[in-house]
């Protein structure tokens, strides 16, 4: 249980960092002559939903208790 408890928290952290990262750095935008190709900025939906299981899994972990 107690590799479990690590396992969880790590993905936990890791899946908040990597949706902060997405929602707070700036996506690039390709203009090449006429064709011009952007990417959506901003919190979407795919970003809150890794912050989302990133808390769930990080709380997972924290109340995760371990057998004797």
């Amino acid at each position: 249980m107690k590799i479990l408890k690590l396992v969880l928290v790590i993905v936990g952290v890791l899946l908040i960092v990597v949706g902060l990262y997405n929602a707070l750095v700036p996506q690039e935008v390709l203009d090449i002559g006429p064709l011009e190709v952007s990417a959506k900025e901003g919190i979407s939906n795919q970003t809150l939903g890794m912050i989302g299981l990133g808390v769930l899994a990080l709380v997972a972990g924290a109340f995760l208790k371990n057998r004797n």
